[in-house]
């Protein structure tokens, strides 16, 4: 009897050794980045359970690695507007029971976008009361849509066209010499007609003619990230539809506010627009 305690009592002993000894790592993929783009951060252990982070007012929750065992990942979208500086990123998860928490620096620089100058139809700056009334509802419904986050996160994206690019994300606009505004997400060119696919699986959100975004297809990616393809001349989907990475959305054209005919693609992650080409390189870091 006292020898089988014995074993059972050093069993234990050697148990709490070994998980004293586990190491918890936690890691960004790259900690300095320009505003408006997407951080990748780690987290890897063995019992690791209910991990998330606090960045200034979002609260993100970390995910299982598609293809790394005792591995979490988290996306943080960094603002367009933030201003170059270090910021804390506040970790919290339990390790093998017990309550954790850590903090981590990020480090934002200014990215420093470009300007340009575009004329666009008069209307499409000054705006009857209809109009006016047409866009905040449109607002109001995509705000909607953009916060709300499903479970899950698809983890590989492709562009939705091969064609050079026509206006760079980021880009400070003046349209018609009197509105700021800056470009949410790269123009890519394409003729009127040219077959649009989507970038990644998911359901479609949005699948409607709007004022500046022309007939436009919003698809939801879970996790709170969102694609999002505008100016459409024709669409070929429909809201509530499941769509698989590279299927057709619909056909290129130049409605809504544009210059000329050409694919404008966006992405928000927690109803934060970040730089669609950086994030693709970001997420797919995880195949």
């Amino acid at each position: 009897m006292k020898r089988n305690i014995f074993i059972l009592l050093l069993t234990l002993f050697l148990t709490s050794l070994l998980y004293a000894k586990e190491e918890v790592k936690l890691y960004f993929h790259n900690n300095t980045l320009s505003n408006a783009q997407t951080a990748l951060l780690f987290l890897e252990g063995s019992h690791i359970t209910q991990a998330k982070l606090t960045f200034e007012k979002l609260h993100i929750d970390f995910l299982p690695h598609p293809h790394k065992k005792e591995s979490f990942f988290a996306l943080i979208p960094i603002s367009y507007y933030h201003k170059p500086n270090a910021y804390k990123v506040i970790v919290s998860y339990k390790h093998q029971g017990e309550k954790i928490f850590k903090g981590i620096f990020l480090t934002v620089v200014d990215a420093q976008y470009k300007s340009e100058i575009l004329s666009v139809q008069p209307s499409k700056i000054y705006l009857s009361q209809e109009d006016k009334k047409r866009t905040q509802e449109e607002y109001a419904d995509a705000m909607k849509v953009y916060n709300q986050t499903t479970k899950g996160l698809v983890t590989s994206f492709i562009k939705p066209l091969s064609t050079p690019i026509t206006s760079d994300f980021g880009n400070q606009r003046l349209y018609n010499n009197t509105l700021q505004s800056f470009h949410s997400g790269t123009d890519f060119k394409a003729a009127i007609g040219t077959p649009i696919y989507s970038s990644a699986n998911g359901v479609v959100k949005i699948a409607k003619n709007r004022f500046y975004a022309g007939n436009s297809v919003v698809i939801d990616h879970g996790y709170g990230v969102y694609s999002c393809y505008y100016h459409l001349d024709s669409l070929k989907v429909k809201e509530g539809q499941k769509i698989k990475q590279n299927e057709l959305l619909g056909y290129s054209g130049n409605t809504g506010r544009v210059t000329g005919p050409h694919l404008h693609f966006a992405i928000r992650i927690k109803n934060i627009i970040v730089d669609p080409l950086q994030f693709i390189k970001i997420i797919n870091i995880l195949q």
